[in-house]
């Protein structure tokens, strides 16, 4: 009888709720709010599915992201291992490969002064960097931090990595994921505070057609110009010029194929659960993660605004021929950041057609966000 007893009572005591904490279950809520904000609400599920998920599973079952020295058998945990490759930058870069192949480069190769727009939009990446040194962050996690400012999860994990922040990646990437989720909610309200209802209804010239010659020539160039300039900034300007150049050469379509979709979703579930997998609550629930979160907030403000106000200044200098609602859309959230300029747009005047416009400032976004963090990785000698 007291065998059954002890028995029993082993395996009650193996049960998690005898080793949980009230941190544990504050993250297992904050997941399945992700949860429902991704099934419900439709707030990028593909990045918060997972990531959420993670998140869950951490917070029950600590040893899924224990290394092989914290493991009881000497063997790393599943998200241990997923997680080594977001350290090692092979992840991000292969997401940033991907996007190259989703993505039509046509409407920044017809419009090139969008380039400007998406340099104007990287302001609250500097803001951020030098709010974070103000707050008591050295100068590597102050620019690992700021980078959530270009609102690129991929970038923000790629830059935390070589900056050798790997205590800090889960809060920033979390940061950086949850704020490209949340496009829809904070921008608009910035976007609105910041233009006239008449710069709204703006109406654009339709973009001139670009040649087949040109979105060919444009991967190339830019990855020798770029690269040659910022070598730091190869493994991701390289990686989504190469996945480019799959999709316009027309000659490799089992590649486009499989970088934009297979390998593409594979990666996604990959990098997600692990990054949720890094929020356990002793990691994640601390003053430095609240200041991260805050200042990520900040980052991205900041870039909306500065994206906006040159769109102005450009809406002024070209009498009111450029929309200043899709300088937005020069932070890199491809391509949420861009339907939000149309949907702006489109609530001032139901005909008003951005997304094409804006489209061209948001690849900008993602190049600028990659040269900003090949900018701090030189100045930090990386």
């Amino acid at each position: 009888m007291s065998y059954v007893a002890d028995t029993l009572s082993n395996l009650i005591h193996q049960t998690a709720f005898f080793n949980l904490t009230w941190g544990n279950y504050l993250m297992i809520l904050v997941a399945c709010v992700f949860l429902y904000l991704a099934i419900r609400k439709g707030f990028e599920p593909l990045l918060l599915v997972p990531i959420a998920f993670g998140m869950l599973l951490v917070n029950i079952y600590p040893d899924i992201m224990y290394s092989a020295e914290e493991s009881t058998n000497g063997a790393p945990g599943l998200f241990h291992v997923f997680y080594i490759l977001d350290e090692w930058s092979i992840l991000p870069s292969l997401i940033f490969m991907g996007v190259g192949a989703m993505t039509d480069f046509g409407p920044l190769i017809a419009n090139p002064k969008s380039f400007l727009l998406g340099a104007a939009a990287q302001l609250g990446i500097y803001v951020a960097y030098f709010l974070a040194i103000f707050l008591g962050f050295n100068g590597a996690a102050a620019a690992a931090i700021s980078i959530i400012g270009g609102a690129d999860g991929p970038t923000s994990i790629f830059l935390a990595g070589k900056l050798g922040q790997t205590a800090l990646m889960g809060p920033i990437a979390v940061a950086a994921y949850s704020y490209m989720s949340l496009v829809p909610i904070i921008q608009p309200p910035i976007m609105k505070a910041l233009t006239t209802e008449k710069e709204r209804k703006i109406k654009m010239e339709q973009l001139r057609p670009v040649s087949k010659l040109e979105k060919i020539l444009f991967p190339v160039v830019i990855t020798i110009v770029v690269c040659l300039i910022l070598p730091t900034t190869a493994p991701l300007v390289g990686m989504l010029m190469l996945g480019n150049l799959f999709r316009e050469s027309g000659v490799v379509k089992q590649l486009t194929e499989t970088a934009s979709n297979a390998l593409m979703y594979i990666v996604v579930i990959l990098l997600g659960t692990s990054v949720g997998a890094s929020t356990s609550a002793e990691a994640f629930l601390n003053l430095d993660t609240l200041k991260i979160v805050v200042l990520g907030l900040v980052a991205f403000a900041f870039g909306t605004a500065g994206g906006v106000l040159l769109g102005k200044v450009m809406c002024k200098l070209t009498h009111g021929k450029i929309n200043p609602l899709i300088g937005s859309a020069g932070v890199s959230a491809v391509p949420m950041a861009a339907r939000v300029s149309q949907k702006v747009g489109a609530e001032a005047d139901p005909t008003n057609f951005l997304l094409m416009h804006a489209m061209g400032p948001n690849v900008a976004g993602v190049i600028g966000t990659a040269v900003a963090a090949g900018t701090f990785m030189a100045i930090f000698g990386v």
